[in-house]
């Protein structure tokens, strides 16, 4: 039978199928696809394996677990009997502080005000064993001390070189922090500057690392370590009323002293007769000296050899011997290095005009 659709019918049926089709299309579109559950499973795996690893990395990377227990084997802990002078009565005082064993015989690197005027010196090594100690030698100008003990196969320290040292290299301290029980105390930090002038009241000290790693009271005389578990300083001074600013005596200045002290029980130096500090850029505007390294000469010694070849204060030493003398941590080496009684050739400015002199050398009192 012939079906007769006029126009309107076949309008119709074509919306309709416009229609249904366009349904199916955004239906397809919306269903969500299907999910491999062990490919999930498989991914996730991996992330947490790839994340465990480098969990392990980082943990590896800044434990110095390892090194501590290698590097305290060496570190003693000192406690001194000090005997204060009174009027009428004398006094004994109670002192503390931490050394670093350098020879399998015994003997001991300190700092100096920490057996300084010691009456007796006790030394507790890292096993519990004690010991009677004795002064082998004293260096105020860098704040060392070598002493002893009666002892042999002692574990030791090994010294690295504080010249490679760069701000923001890492380094620890061992000590024996505030006298507390229980063992000594590790702290850790960076390196925050090197070839620093710390003034003290015994004096000042040149060519000094600093740190912001803890250096408390009783750390002094303890080692400051690098991250290969060598030492590169000897920790001495503390700023206080500052925090994270600590100072250890460099291993370029402290293994010549301390090899004096066990030669000779004392270091010989020359004496030039003056007292300076580095010629900043801030020294150089306010004094208009025309010059931003060297020596400024804060003082000069009357009758000194200094004196003598007519050097004064503002004046700015350039050189010894036609070596260049920039900071006094150059200049003091160097100037050391020379023995009693040596002549040497001193540039230097003067009002901003260049100078050459000779001096003689002292010998120091």
């Amino acid at each position: 039978m012939l079906v007769q659709l006029n126009s309107n019918h076949i309008n119709w049926v074509l919306i309709t199928i416009v229609i249904l089709t366009t349904v199916a299309c955004s239906e397809n579109e919306n269903r969500p696809d299907i999910v491999n559950i062990n490919q999930i499973s498989q991914e996730t795996l991996v992330s947490e394996s790839e994340l465990s690893d480098d969990n392990t990395n980082n943990q590896n990377f800044f434990s110095l677990a390892d090194l501590v227990e290698e590097v305290q084997l060496s570190v003693v802990s000192i406690s001194v009997d000090i005997i204060s002078r009174g009027r009428f009565f004398d006094f004994t005082d109670e002192g503390s502080g931490t050394g670093m064993i350098i020879s399998n015989d015994g003997y001991i690197v300190t700092n100096y005000h920490v057996v300084q005027n010691a009456s007796d010196i006790k030394v507790s090594l890292s096993d519990g064993r004690n010991y009677s100690a004795k002064i082998v030698g004293l260096d105020v100008l860098t704040d060392l001390a070598v002493i002893k003990i009666k002892a042999t196969d002692l574990s030791t320290i090994k010294f690295g070189q504080s010249s490679l040292l760069r701000p923001g290299d890492w380094v620890f301290t061992i000590g024996n922090a505030l006298g507390l029980k229980g063992g000594p105390s590790v702290t850790f930090g960076i390196v925050s500057g090197v070839d620093r002038t710390v003034q003290t009241e015994r004096g000042d000290l040149y060519d000094m690392i600093q740190t912001d790693a803890a250096i408390n009271q009783g750390n002094s005389g303890g080692p400051l370590v690098n991250d290969k578990g060598e030492v590169i300083g000897i920790n001495t001074a503390v700023y206080s009323g500052a925090q994270g600013i600590g100072f250890s005596v460099s291993s370029k200045v402290a293994q010549p002293v301390i090899d004096s002290l066990i030669k000779d029980g004392k270091v010989t130096r020359p004496l030039i007769g003056l007292r300076g500090i580095d010629a900043t850029n801030t020294i150089a505007n306010r004094y208009d000296l025309g010059i931003s390294e060297g020596i400024f000469i804060t003082h000069v010694s009357s009758n000194g050899p200094a004196d003598e070849a007519n050097l004064k204060v503002g004046d700015v030493i350039t050189a010894i011997d036609g070596i260049a003398t920039p900071t006094m941590s150059e200049f003091l080496p160097l100037l050391w290095s020379y023995d009693v009684g040596n002549t040497i050739t001193v540039t230097y400015i003067s009002e901003k005009s260049p100078f050459i002199t000779e001096i003689t050398l002292d010998k120091r009192p």
